[in-house]
């Protein structure tokens, strides 16, 4: 028995040691791991079912490859002989080994006995050699399906390189050579046909877009019964990336990968699935690149305003208060005289403006004032305040999805209307930030976390470290005067730690830049960081450069912008006196909305630019449900 359990613990050895894996350290994902170890993404995800959620934690052990005794399992790709006749394809802009395995039908590990020098970095016009079975079974019917073309080469003679300009002089009078700078409305125009006939006539065209020396149809032919053949012209990966934007032409939304993104991250910053991201963009199998611009969504119809005039926008804010509670009145009007400034300024800049404000009067007697919005005749609605009247308004234009702006109102409730704009950013987003901050200047030193009464904000970034540095050690305190020095145990001495505020409060504000720059005085290395501005923090601001504070920014004016400054000197022009908290939210919600309308009114396909105005940054992600929500928040560091 003795024999048989210690025969046992040497097969499970064996069969763990089979395996071969990889422990995660910082900046990995999944995708960077299976091209590592020359696996496909798929094959890394069957091995280790946990990596689907695209959670990796530093030190988690990964297995990379199969054991030994495994048998490949071939159920997401149907298996093919690898005997008998094989021919070759040559490689098309654009073309991955994940996007090979999926048109011709074949297991990656099969694709890669036939081709022993397959690189993950595949190279336009190397030659691949697949089952000539599989070629002639799937090229022709997904010929319209993909985002390239493939060249099929006879089994023996090369196949010659055919390029835009010789393939133009072969076409007939009913196709054309697409060119790089072509759009859809420039080919519609030139030959005198409707968008719609151009998709019926080239089938796949609106999925795929313009590829430049690709042919297309551009007359209907009764006697063509011809396919077109498509050849697609080399571009060039070196240009500088554009900024993150919506392609007019296709209405697809369109995103520029920044430093520090992931897969995942974009898979849920825009709602679509990895098969969807991988469609609309082959080039991700290959991995992410700062500056890369990818495809993330096709929009939905857009809204289109009511007629070819100006545009015509409703303010609604809250006048009708009760005489004894002006504390909204005033709020009001002090939005107004912000909101007067941006209206000016776009209406000088030519834009064609009609601007109709409506008391909402209070929040019991709001639904009075629905009667004053003509759905006929509006194409914006900014206001009102309060998230039930918001809520109001929305049923009340939900036949004509008019769009919504809400300045102030942000719960989960109005995220279910995708004509919605929530301007407000959620508190969530400020502790993301802190926590991606914290991460990055970890260095093993014990973490204070100071909280008020209400201690959510500090618990979540608590628990967001934790998911990340397991064995941290976190701190959460109701005092700054509870943030002590740690000890080194090899000297004795004392050692920086590092401190988070996690609280809008005043006095804690002003409690916690005095402890930080007293620890700071003590030791170097103290690094401090906070979730919201105070404004302890420009008075002290060279003193808590010691403390290394960093801390996030909402409308707070950066009076030395040449920007901000011309702002401000207009509107003390014009009410002799500077521009309130709730002016300033007036001006910034009012220009940025306005600055993103273009002639049609088409509010929702301009949402992917990010702005900052007088004093706020708006960076806006359409969420799971359907709104519009603001993510932007200003970053100040403060160094040495």
């Amino acid at each position: 028995m003795k024999k048989l359990l210690i025969f046992t613990f040497l097969l499970s050895v064996l069969m763990v040691f089979a395996q071969k894996t990889h422990t995660v350290v910082a900046k990995e994902n999944p995708y960077s791991i299976s091209k590592k170890y020359g696996i496909s993404i798929d094959e890394l995800y069957r091995l280790n079912p946990k990596v689907k959620d695209g959670k990796l934690n530093i030190g988690d052990v990964l297995v990379v490859s199969k054991r030994a005794e495994e048998k490949p399992k071939t159920t997401e790709k149907p298996s093919v002989s690898l005997s008998g006749n094989v021919t070759k394809i040559v490689l098309q802009p654009k073309q991955t080994i994940y996007g090979i395995t999926k048109q011709y039908h074949i297991a990656e590990a099969d694709l890669r006995k036939l081709n022993p020098e397959l690189d993950s970095h595949l190279k336009i016009g190397d030659e691949v050699t697949l089952p000539a079975e599989n070629v002639k079974k799937y090229a022709d019917k997904n010929a319209f399906n993909r985002n390239f073309a493939v060249t099929i080469p006879a089994p023996i003679a090369d196949t010659p390189k055919v390029d835009a300009s010789t393939e133009k002089s072969n076409v007939d009078d009913s196709s054309y050579v697409i060119q790089p700078k072509d759009n859809y409305y420039k080919i519609t125009k030139n030959f005198g046909i409707s968008q719609k006939d151009l998709f019926e006539m080239n089938p796949g065209l609106e999925e795929k877009g313009l590829q430049p020396g690709a042919v297309i149809k551009v007359k209907k032919s009764v006697n063509s019964n011809s396919s077109v053949k498509e050849t697609v012209a080399l571009q060039d990966d070196n240009k500088p990336a554009k900024q993150a934007s919506v392609s007019q032409e296709d209405e697809y939304q369109t995103y520029t990968v920044q430093d520090g993104d992931t897969v995942f991250g974009i898979l849920n910053k825009f709602g679509i699935t990895l098969d969807q991201l991988i469609a609309m963009n082959p080039r991700v199998t290959d991995g992410l690149k700062t500056g890369m611009v990818l495809k993330v969504k096709k929009l939905e119809s857009a809204y289109v305003k009511k007629n070819e005039g100006a545009l015509n926008v409703i303010l609604m804010l809250p006048f009708g208060f009760e005489a004894s509670d002006s504390k909204y009145r005033s709020m009001a009007t002090d939005f107004l005289t912000g909101a007067k400034l941006a209206i000016e300024r776009n209406a000088s800049s030519g834009q064609k403006l009609e601007i109709k404000v409506v008391d909402a009067g209070s929040e019991s007697s709001f639904r009075n004032s629905l009667s004053q919005i003509n759905q006929e005749n509006t194409d914006l609605i900014i206001g009102p305040f309060f998230k039930s009247n918001v809520l109001d308004v929305l049923d009340y234009v939900k036949s004509k999805k008019i769009p919504v702006v809400a300045p102030f109102a942000n719960s989960p409730e109005l995220r279910n209307f995708n004509n919605l704009v929530i301007t407000e950013t959620d508190e969530e987003v400020f502790a993301d930030r802190i926590v991606k901050e914290v991460l990055q200047a970890y260095s093993d030193q014990k973490i204070y976390i100071v909280a008020d009464n209400d201690s959510q904000n500090a618990n979540y970034i608590k628990n967001n470290i934790k998911k990340q540095l397991k064995n941290s050690n976190i701190i959460i305190v109701n005092s700054a005067a509870e943030i002590q020095l740690d000890t080194n145990m090899m000297t004795g001495q004392s050692a920086p730690v590092m401190a988070i505020l996690a609280s809008k409060e005043e006095n804690l504000g002003n409690e916690f830049a005095q402890r930080m720059m007293s620890l700071s005085s003590e030791t170097t290395g103290v690094k401090a960081f906070s979730m919201y501005y105070h404004s302890v923090f420009d008075k002290e601001e060279e003193s808590l450069r010691k403390a290394n504070l960093v801390y996030l920014m909402d409308r707070k004016i950066n009076t030395d912008g040449s920007f901000e400054k011309e702002i401000l000197a207009t509107y003390k022009k014009l009410y002799c006196k500077t521009p309130s908290k709730y002016a300033i939210i007036g001006f910034d919600v009012v220009n940025d909305i306005l600055s993103r309308e273009n002639s049609k009114g088409e509010l929702f396909k301009q949402m992917s630019k990010t702005q900052t105005q007088l004093a706020t940054k708006f960076e806006y992600v359409k969420s799971k449900e359907g709104a519009y929500v603001n993510t932007g928040c200003r970053v100040v560091r403060l160094i040495p």
